[in-house]
């Protein structure tokens, strides 16, 4: 599947200057990779698995595992409503360094970004409204929305 990643290698290459060069299933799967090192790096936590898939001017990205040890110890511990507000307070400060990452690779900007996350299933979704559909070598391969 575009743009699914487990458990990839950190790659550090800097986003290109222009997408356009770039299939939209490359940067999708860039996305996931650098969207798992951010977790990693900011939260100490890895997801599992990261998926993301543009649409129009719409960006869905999925992460599975992604509640961090301290979350999960609450759970275990029966404080699941301490668990579900720490994850709230984590996924609010993850919104700027996840709309800068968004913007970097894209070259767009994000009108909105909405995120929302599940203890039981462990799974965080994050949905990006861009100002407009990037550019890429395969525009065919995005999905437009019906409007």
């Amino acid at each position: 599947m575009e743009g699914t990643v487990s458990n990839p290698p950190i790659v550090s290459s800097a986003a290109s200057s222009s997408t356009a060069s770039q299939t939209a299933g490359q940067l999708e799967r860039e996305i996931s990779q650098k969207m798992q090192a951010l977790y990693k790096q900011q939260l100490g936590h890895q997801p599992g698995k990261v998926s993301c898939q543009l649409f129009d001017a719409t960006l869905v990205v999925v992460l599975e595992d992604s509640i961090t040890q301290p979350e999960q110890l609450l759970l275990e511990k029966g404080q699941t409503k301490l668990a579900e507000q720490v994850r709230a307070d984590l996924s609010q400060a993850m919104m700027s360094p996840v709309k800068s990452l968004i913007e970097s690779i894209l070259n767009v900007e994000v009108l909105d970004l909405l995120s929302d996350a599940t203890i039981k299933t462990k799974r965080t979704g994050i949905i990006a409204v861009l100002s407009h559909t990037p550019e890429v070598r395969n525009p065919e391969a995005i999905p437009k929305i019906k409007k």
